[in-house]
């Protein structure tokens, strides 16, 4: 992210919503934590930061008139959406490419999707592991417990099947999530009761500043 001076810059510029603004800071402030208490193997913070920041940009495409009431915005929706298409994970690829992330920093950003969490338990990658860790701990709300957190992600989806927190393999994934969570705790001095909305929040302003 060359271009700009502030993340904070970056959202402006594709007019994120403030609350997928949060979702995104509060899920790399969680991997800011776990790096700041890890064991394990090196990992390139500022890497991982730069794929967590931008890693639900493409979000803008799911966002409807009542979610936010802002026809400037629903403007920028539409003309992404005629560009690009309706998927999601595309445009946040092309958004992530349009500010300069490597290809291994979108390869590792589309790999730690939930409905990936199988491969991501076998992968030897802890950087994937706590990407896909991180963003499924935080519910729009704020963060939650893992397996509190997806058991709401099956609520909030009992309506519409075909979507990942609704389909055959959603309890699968479920599993594997704990298992992540088990590997990363392994190399970690927290205990994941201790990543919480709480002691992420001296996280937030550095990452506006990022």
């Amino acid at each position: 992210m060359t271009r700009l001076n502030k993340i904070i810059d970056i959202y402006k510029k594709y007019l994120i919503p403030e609350n997928l603004q949060m979702h995104m800071l509060r899920v790399t402030a969680s991997a800011i934590l776990i790096l700041d208490n890890w064991k394990g193997e090196k990992i390139d913070r500022d890497s991982l930061m730069r794929i967590l920041l931008l890693h639900d940009m493409g979000n803008i495409a799911k966002i409807t008139a009542d979610q936010v009431d802002d026809q400037k915005f629903q403007i920028f929706r539409q003309d992404y959406i005629q560009k690009y298409g309706e998927d999601d994970h595309k445009i946040t690829e092309i958004i992530a490419k349009e500010e300069g992330l490597t290809e291994e920093e979108i390869k590792i950003m589309n790999n730690k999707i939930f409905m990936n969490n199988d491969n991501t338990v076998a992968s030897t990658s802890y950087k994937t592991k706590i990407a896909a860790y991180c963003d499924q701990r935080v519910a729009p709300n704020g963060i939650l417990g893992l397996k509190e957190r997806l058991e709401e992600g099956k609520i909030r989806y009992k309506d519409k099947p075909g979507t990942s927190m609704n389909n055959s393999k959603t309890n699968e994934m479920i599993s594997c999530a704990l298992e992540i969570e088990k590997q990363i705790m392994k190399y970690c001095s927290l205990k994941p009761d201790e990543i919480n909305d709480n002691s992420i929040s001296v996280y937030l302003e550095e990452l506006r500043n990022y």
